[in-house]
């Protein structure tokens, strides 16, 4: 049985921001290695610092944008497409989270908003299709 569309655009940026989630993992072994510290001390210098913060910070917000992701791409109907394109731009925010992060942690606001706005709008997405959904099964 061949998936959705939907389901497959929603099921590559799962893989997209596990990808990056690993990547951000592996930034704090980088700087691990670079500056000497060995496990399991977690900090020691500001760039080591800010790579667990990122990879942490990740890790916290990937537990509420998965399921608003998929209930929005199950729920969601109107434009089926709109889930994964939010999820793309959690994606560029968690991205520019990260880069302005380890350059100026006082920088990072900008990738916290748009990574925020998306999971607010797949947010909004999951409700409107749980109740559009919820309402047609009432009405049969």
């Amino acid at each position: 049985m061949m998936a959705e569309p939907a389901a497959l655009l929603s099921a590559v940026v799962t893989i997209l921001a596990v990808l990056f989630y690993f990547y951000a993992g592996l930034r704090v072994g980088a700087m691990r290695g670079k500056h000497g510290i060995k496990a399991p001390i977690m900090t020691g210098h500001p760039e080591m610092d800010r790579a667990v913060r990122v990879h942490m910070n990740t890790l916290e917000h990937l537990i509420i944008f998965l399921p608003l992701l998929w209930l929005a791409t199950i729920y969601f109907h109107a434009l089926p497409w709109l889930p994964a394109v939010a999820g793309l731009v959690w994606i560029i925010g968690r991205i520019l989270y990260m880069t302005s992060y380890m350059a100026d942690p006082d920088k990072r606001g900008t990738g916290f908003a748009i990574a925020g706005a998306a999971n607010l709008v797949l947010l909004v997405l999951a409700i409107w299709g749980i109740v559009a959904t919820w309402s047609a099964a009432a009405a049969s």
